[in-house]
């Protein structure tokens, strides 16, 4: 089993223990064996259903506790009865074997005397004849009186200082077999002398060959010759046994008795106590589900219907207290959307009048001409927040409605980026885009993706200081995500989270030199939401930011990963201290994006494709670029803390940058 096989120095049973490998150069192995788990979930299989009524359910865990414990006082109680019980019939039964064993012995000696007396007034010699005889009659005698209490047997001494009397067989009552006195016993007896001694032992009967415990009395005396011989008293416990045993069997029938009338009790107890418990948690489940009109059914006065009156008492503030909420967000919703449809009517107006004010500015004196271009401006702006305020109060309504269809991402991506080449000229950035050579199909909003994509694309220029912005596209496993990575002004700490609150700026002293409105990231957070998604943000000052959106692949799928990581590879704390970038002026472009380092895998191996579905929720997975390009896919490692975890990314109001 141990012996080394010709692929290395470990033996092969250590190998396949070792997780199934084949283990090169002593390296340390996995877990246990595939069979070996297999084997063990195919045990705990069967354990589970009840593993998890144990974890369910507190009444039977009540129950089970106290039948437990009450089985344990039982059994010890009961020990401590029949060990009392046991010591009291030995010590009774030793008492009276000790009283019965010493008349027995008194007798003997008794006769043995009077043998003597008779034997010198006839003449010497003639007891040395009847020695037998007197012994028989002697057990005969002496077991006369204790037929089935106690039996007699008489051996010869084994003291040497007889030798006639060791020729002499040994005499036993009854069917006793006289070698049921134990040895050392014997040599006990013949080393006292004159005193008694006991033991307990067996009394083994002839021809059944049964035995049955007894206590053994014996005492070294003097036959009828003067000769010395062993006299026993065997005591068998034939009636403490049945005593004994009679005391077991009511203790258990007592004890089976007390357990199930305690494990009863305790089920009608605890069956009064967490029936209202259950009602209350069924109860607070409808509650959450939205059902505010539920109550808890009251009886008596003691504490479990005063409990269930505070219940009641809580449910109904709360009810009051959500219809209060939600007419009063009922309420701003409408203001917002009345106040929203009504100042599109004058809006019309004033945008009419401005056109014709802002195409006649060039008869006007400069100040006036200024002002008409000024005017036009913000009346465009002001359209643009009519218009997501709009957006605004139906996602709060939850009016907002998805036609998702399959789409292509990349052909999302090279619309937007052809909207916002205009832009990014102006401020001198390139914007790049990596991944697109394979499709990166996904069941979506085409409107929605692309206004989100728009509004991330936009920002980061805005926000780039004239670098150039990496667009990333991605697809693994059941989810697509696209990457807005720019090299700008980046975000403080716990900025991310902030990123999406409506009408926030980083800068409130930044101006906004494309009109936005403040809402576009609540927005595409809206929208990412609304498919199902996720829209998550990573920056660091003065080195950029990073913008997440990932969808599912299919509509109505949970996500349970991203195939790029929402921490870039090339952030401070990933990159090397060789690849740092050096500052540069906003106004100078850069020739490339960012040098950025690549895995230390070698140049052939595969790169491994990334799998959301086998990652946390976090998302941070490898995902590397194609042969042809630097590696612009993220590299694992853990996400900031400040940023937008998937579980919470939707809570709390998200709002654009």
């Amino acid at each position: 089993m141990g012996r080394p096989d010709p692929a290395g120095e470990i033996p092969l049973l250590r190998r396949l223990w070792s997780g199934g490998h084949l283990l090169p150069d002593g390296a340390s192995g996995g877990p246990a064996h595939p069979v070996i788990r297999l084997f063990g979930r195919w045990v705990r299989r069967p354990l589970l259903p009840a593993a998890r009524l144990w974890r369910r359910n507190i009444q039977l865990r009540v129950v089970a506790t106290t039948l437990l414990m009450s089985l344990g006082v039982v059994l010890l109680l009961g020990l401590v009865v029949i060990g009392q019980v046991r010591n009291g019939l030995l010590d009774a039964k030793r008492h009276a074997a000790q009283g019965q064993a010493v008349g027995g012995f008194e007798v003997a000696e008794q006769m043995a005397d009077r043998k003597s007396d008779n034997r010198s007034q006839d003449g010497a010699g003639a007891g040395a004849q009847d020695s037998g005889a007197w012994l028989n009659a002697l057990v005969e005698q002496l077991a006369s009186g204790g037929k089935g209490a106690y039996s007699v047997v008489a051996l010869s001494s084994d003291s040497g200082e007889t030798p006639y009397v060791a020729s002499r067989g040994p005499r036993a009552s009854g069917d006793v077999q006289p070698d049921s006195v134990p040895a050392d016993l014997r040599r006990r007896v013949d080393e006292g002398r004159t005193a008694p001694y006991e033991r307990y032992g067996k009394i083994v009967h002839a021809g059944s060959g049964d035995a049955e415990p007894a206590l053994i009395i014996g005492k070294r005396l003097d036959d009828n010759n003067g000769d010395a011989y062993q006299l026993y008293y065997l005591f068998p416990f034939t009636q403490e046994e049945k005593s004994l045993s009679l005391v077991k069997g009511t203790l258990a029938t007592a004890g089976v008795f007390v357990v199930v009338l305690l494990g009863a009790i305790a089920w009608v107890v605890v069956r009064q106590v967490v029936t209202p418990v259950r009602m209350a948690a069924g109860i607070s489940e409808r509650l959450a589900a939205g059902l505010l009109q539920e109550r808890m059914k009251v009886t008596g006065e003691d504490d479990i219907a005063r409990l269930g009156e505070s219940f009641n008492k809580m449910a109904q503030n709360l009810q009051l207290k959500i219809q209060q909420l939600e007419e009063l967000s009922r309420m701003q919703r409408r203001f917002v959307s009345d106040v929203s449809h009504e100042l599109r009517t004058p809006l019309t107006t004033v945008r009419m009048a401005a056109d014709v004010i802002h195409e006649a500015r060039e008869d006007f004196d400069p100040i006036t001409a200024r002002s008409a271009e000024l005017l036009w401006g913000q009346v465009d702006r002001f359209e643009s927040l009519l218009s997501d305020l709009l957006e605004i109060s139906r996602f709060d309504a939850g009016a907002a409605a998805l036609e998702a269809e399959p789409i292509d991402l990349r052909d999302v991506v090279h619309r937007v980026v052809d909207g916002a080449e205009p832009l990014a000229e102006a401020k001198g950035t390139r914007i790049l885009v990596r991944g697109a050579e394979a499709p990166v199909i996904a069941e979506a909003d085409t409107r929605r993706v692309e206004r989100v994509l728009r509004n991330l694309v936009v920002n980061a220029v805005e926000h780039g200081e004239g670098r150039d912005v990496v667009v990333r596209l991605a697809t693994a496993g059941g989810a697509v995500a696209v990457a807005v990575r720019d090299y700008g002004v980046g975000l403080k700490p716990g900025e991310a989270t902030r990123v999406f609150n409506r009408f926030w700026r980083a800068d409130p002293a930044r101006a906004r030199t494309t009109g936005g409105t403040g809402l576009g990231l609540s927005i595409a957070v809206e929208d990412a939401r609304l498919h199902g998604g996720w829209l998550q943000a990573w920056g660091e000052p003065g080195g950029g930011s990073q913008f997440r959106l990932t969808l599912p692949r299919t509509a109505g799928d949970v996500l349970r990963g991203s195939p790029i990581p929402l921490e870039p590879e090339d952030s401070r704390r990933n990159r090397r201290p060789s690849d740092a970038v050096p500052p540069q002026p906003p106004a100078e472009r850069l020739a490339a994006v960012p040098a950025q380092p690549r895995s230390a895998l070698p140049a052939d191996t595969a790169a491994p494709s990334a799998d959301p579905t086998a990652l946390p929720g976090n998302g941070a997975r490898v995902v590397r670029g194609t042969p042809e390009t630097p590696s612009d896919g993220p590299r694992s490692g853990q996400e900031p803390s400040a940023r937008p975890t998937p579980s919470n990314e939707g809570e709390g109001r998200p709002r654009g940058r």
